[in-house]
């Protein structure tokens, strides 16, 4: 067995590869471009109609949401272009300071029609077709390039759905929870041995650094919360994005109360130096405490990640046992802690920190906390649908309405009989 997952290892990791955004974005664009080429050679008057292969370039995105809006806003941004050099060319022509004109002309509408990044396209379609002689033959073909770059690549994307990117950033999400655990562990190794300021202010330093994890984890649930929006291979799109988004702001809190906890224990080890932060038997249980909540940490991850993990079953159970045990080991610091207080009180605040963020993380993965962000994210992304598109709105509700008008009757001639 062993022998045949070191065999087949190479071919798993280059099907992981190629599963990548970055490879899966160069072979959908190249196709795209390719098969925008050949079709504006036969529908373009032009011998090289490169600006279609290079629309359709522009346009394929990774995500099938992505592709929409992109190609909408680059046809957009061309058309717009192209627009403002017809009435250039009518009017002055091409000077020196007329191109000035001309660019400070295409951001401003481009800005005003909305293209967003594309708001330098409008300038380079409007510079490119002012620079030639023939503006109106040329102003035309510009469009229709245009037009067939978009469309394959916006058909290229329906007729081939983009993958659901949810797996990658579930992967992420539970790569930081494993490393906010590593942080944890070793935090409480402080906690139970003699621990020198240096070494405190690295784990601190460590601790500061998950702020960038954090950073490349929101980049990949963005591109998986595109790859759910108008994907027709997802049914439940808003739960899956509220689930992964709810729980990855959880880590980061949980992240920013951790680098609060290294950053009292630097000051403890600050005190303390060369005496050990805490008494054995106070440090034996602080190792304990910061052990569980890892634990508890990582199957939160692994619950948030449920759609994606074989491993999600039952990975509510283990929170919740985690969750009560970290909270029985939490009450019997607080007592060690006060007794410690009594006999010292300088450290009292530190101590009392130490307690509260320990509380804020079991707080923020307790499980009816969970269930009620979520519920509160779900109710707050339907109303703002409704603000948003109240026709939509309006029509859906009014074709459910003959379903529900059933269901009534129903229920009132039973009640009659």
């Amino acid at each position: 067995m062993r022998e045949v997952r070191e065999w087949t290892a190479p071919v798993r990791k280059f099907v992981k590869r190629h599963r990548d955004p970055e490879s899966v974005q160069t072979i959908r664009s190249a196709a795209a471009a390719t098969i925008a080429y050949v079709i504006a050679l036969r529908l373009s008057p032009e011998p090289a109609p490169l600006t279609a292969p290079l629309t359709a370039l522009l346009v394929v995105q990774v995500t099938l949401y992505s592709t929409l809006t992109t190609g909408v806003r680059r046809v957009n941004a061309v058309v717009a272009g192209v627009i403002v050099a017809i009435l250039f060319s009518l009017l002055v022509g091409l000077t020196w300071w007329s191109l000035g004109l001309l660019i400070l002309a295409s951001l401003i509408v481009g800005h005003l029609v909305r293209v967003h990044e594309f708001v330098p396209e409008v300038a380079i379609s409007a510079m490119l077709v002012l620079g030639v002689t023939s503006v109106g033959d040329v102003a035309w073909e510009r469009i229709l390039e245009t037009l067939i770059g978009a469309v394959v690549g916006l058909s290229f994307n329906l007729l081939l759905a983009p993958p659901v990117w949810v797996e990658e950033a579930g992967e992420s999400i539970e790569e930081l929870a494993r490393r906010v655990r590593q942080l944890m562990l070793r935090l409480g190794e402080q906690a139970s041995g003699q621990t020198a300021h240096r070494k405190a202010v690295a784990r601190l330093h460590e601790a500061r650094r998950l702020d960038h994890d954090i950073s490349e984890v929101d980049a990949d649930l963005r591109q998986a919360e595109d790859s759910l929006r108008l994907n027709p291979r997802v049914r439940e799109g808003l739960l899956h994005r509220v689930v992964l988004r709810t729980g990855l702001d959880t880590l980061e809190i949980c992240t920013v109360v951790l680098r609060v906890l290294a950053r009292t224990f630097t000051d403890l080890a600050k005190e303390h130096e060369p005496d050990p932060l805490f008494s054995r038997e106070t440090g034996a249980v602080v190792e304990r405490l910061l052990s569980e909540i890892s634990d508890a940490v990582v199957s939160f991850a692994v619950l948030v990640t449920a759609s994606v993990s074989e491993s999600a079953e039952s990975a509510e159970d283990r929170l919740i046992a985690a969750l009560r045990q970290a909270a029985a080991t939490r009450d019997r610091l607080g007592r060690l802690l006060l007794e410690e207080i009594r006999k010292d009180a300088r450290q009292w605040q530190l101590y009392g920190s130490l307690l509260a963020e320990a509380d804020r993380i079991l707080d923020e993965m307790d499980t009816e906390h969970r269930t009620h962000r979520l519920m509160e994210e779900l109710d707050r992304h339907t109303r703002e649908q409704r603000e948003r598109m109240p026709r939509i709105t309006r029509t859906r509700d009014r074709l459910r309405l003959p379903g529900r008008l059933r269901r009534n009757r129903r229920r009132t001639a039973g009640r009659s009989r």
